[in-house]
């Protein structure tokens, strides 16, 4: 298993998740912003290693609710997207003004899941994304929630983030979340619940570990999302660790081979057709939702 995250070192394009109960305050669902400066910084280093970087943030509509005092989670998708509309604003004036603080150029892109179903569409975000790299940006991506219902209904960015990975043929996506990775029980609830560092090609029974929605107020993927996200990047030869998000700076020891969290190993198959195997992946997400 050590030659698995030893690899790690080798990663030249890493896609970061992060979501909104990471960058969140526990108790109230605000922005946790010296966390949010500490991600910043952490994914600079990265950059600064000759990385290609690449940012799915969630927490526009934590940030929405912040800004309009709105104590619990919007119940109707009208209020949801005002949320998204008004807080997607003021997420990424913080992210514009940290990363150029550590002198990196910040740039964004709104995508829905359904964003590459034309073959058009599709080779026009791969050239945008394409671009940015080569301009040496960290491209910062979001649902478009203001436009977007099944996202914001299925509640996660998780397989937004793998379609991202995709896409821009990332070589490893990392996963920042509120647990130290996969369990065969909820840690939280079952004391006993034993912690697995790795998972190879043989995964059907991990999916049995997994809860289908998160805990938090204003999170909403849960480890359910995360492990169909892995299933469709080890498909394309993409490995994938989900980790503790509490500490940033653990990106960068991930990259340096050392072992925090639960990787799930790449099955290195060819597909032939990047889009046509990402569209049928979400349609089967879809399904499964």
């Amino acid at each position: 298993m050590e030659f698995y995250w030893n690899r790690m070192k080798n990663k030249k394009r890493i896609v970061v998740k992060v979501g909104s109960s990471t960058l969140t305050n526990k108790d109230t669902g605000n922005l946790n912003y010296e966390k949010l400066e500490e991600l910043v910084k952490s994914l600079s280093d990265l950059k600064n290693k000759g990385k290609d970087v690449i940012l799915v943030s969630s927490g526009a509509v934590a940030v929405g609710r912040e800004i309009l005092k709105i104590g619990t989670r919007p119940k109707t998708m009208a209020e949801k997207q005002a949320c998204a509309a008004i807080g997607q604003c003021a997420l990424m004036e913080s992210y514009h003004k940290l990363f150029a603080k550590y002198n990196q150029i910040a740039s964004q892109i709104l995508m829905t899941k359904y964003s590459i179903d034309k073959e058009k569409s599709y080779q026009n975000i791969k050239a945008t994304f394409n671009e940015l790299l080569r301009y040496n940006a960290i491209p910062i991506v979001n649902e478009n929630d203001t436009v977007a219902t099944d996202e914001i209904e299925f509640g996660e960015n998780d397989t937004l983030a793998a379609i991202v990975a995709g896409i821009t043929k990332a070589d490893l996506l990392i996963m920042l979340t509120d647990t130290n990775g996969l369990y065969t029980d909820d840690p939280f609830i079952n004391k006993n619940a034993k912690f697995i560092d790795t998972v190879t090609k043989k995964r059907e029974h991990v999916f049995s570990f997994a809860k289908r929605t998160s805990d938090s107020d204003v999170g909403t993927g849960g480890m359910y999302t995360k492990i169909n996200a892995a299933n469709i990047v080890n498909n394309l030869g993409i490995d994938m660790i989900i980790t503790n998000g509490k500490k940033p700076e653990i990106i960068n020891k991930i990259v340096n081979g050392e072992k925090y969290g639960t990787l799930f190993v790449s099955n290195v198959e060819n597909k032939n057709n990047i889009r046509n195997y990402l569209i049928k992946s979400i349609n089967e997400c879809k399904a499964i939702n």
